[in-house]
């Protein structure tokens, strides 16, 4: 394998490994194809290429391998972009249990539990881990269960100033009911186009029949104004314009 690569292949190993990898492990992969002191000059060459370039990723030496990690001065855009992929990928579990926490706090795991009507562990440790809400002491009763409230971080991300901000209770109130009272009255603008549609569609289907029945009037009229000598002759006998027919008579 020409040089290039192989500088290749062990740039794709890096990129696509979550940890550090060492030299032994690339040489494992590239099944004998370069020595470890061949692999160890790629690297450190690695190194030198995405340094002088400026670019978004360097290889670090970590833990007795190497590994892509982003460039500290880049540190503070990356935060930002996962930050807002956490928020994005909250459950409506999670946003549930928040809730309660902003507004009861600080509150347990039973008390979540009890207001959401199920188990609510898994969830606040979710939230844990994003740094939303944080443990804030234990209630004083049998057991001293942990009392969970919301963090600075969770002020930042909604935009907060401090949790005076939170809509209050009758706010939300005022929200719920204006919505329900959109989606009722959608429904009646809905049902007023249905009971419109409905009759425009039996008033079409009366002048239709309306139609029909002054057109068959109309050809009753005309077959009645039929002049005598157009009409059908009857069987048998023969017309001789006065309107009386002999039956049985031959000529002369």
């Amino acid at each position: 394998m020409r040089e290039e690569d192989l500088a290749g292949a062990v740039e794709a190993i890096l990129f696509v490994s979550s940890e550090p990898v060492t030299v032994q492990q690339i040489s494992d992969a590239l099944q004998g194809q370069a020595t470890p002191p061949q692999i160890l000059d790629i690297l450190e060459g690695l190194q030198t290429l995405y340094s002088r370039m400026s670019l978004g990723l360097e290889v670090r030496r970590v833990a007795e391998g190497f590994q892509f990690v982003t460039r500290p001065a880049h540190g503070t855009f990356v935060k930002n972009f996962l930050k807002a992929q956490n928020l994005r990928k909250l459950s409506p579990a999670a946003v549930e249990a928040l809730a309660i926490v902003a507004y009861k706090q600080p509150v347990t795991n039973a008390e979540v539990s009890a207001i959401r009507g199920t188990e609510s562990g898994q969830v606040l440790k979710g939230l844990l881990e994003k740094k939303l809400i944080r443990i804030a002491g234990r209630r004083n009763v049998v057991g001293k269960p942990l009392l969970y409230a919301t963090t600075k971080e969770f002020l930042v991300h909604f935009g907060l100033n401090s949790l005076d901000d939170l809509p209050s209770f009758r706010e939300l109130e005022e929200i719920f009911r204006e919505g329900v009272r959109q989606e009722s009255l959608f429904k009646e603008v809905e049902a007023e186009e249905k009971r419109r549609a409905g009759k425009a569609l039996e008033e079409g289907a009366g002048a239709s029949e309306a139609l029909d029945e002054n057109l068959f009037s109309e050809a009753s009229s005309h077959e009645d104004d039929t002049p005598a000598g157009l009409q059908e002759k009857p069987e048998g006998g023969e017309d001789f314009g006065d309107g009386e027919v002999k039956e049985g008579e031959n000529e002369g």
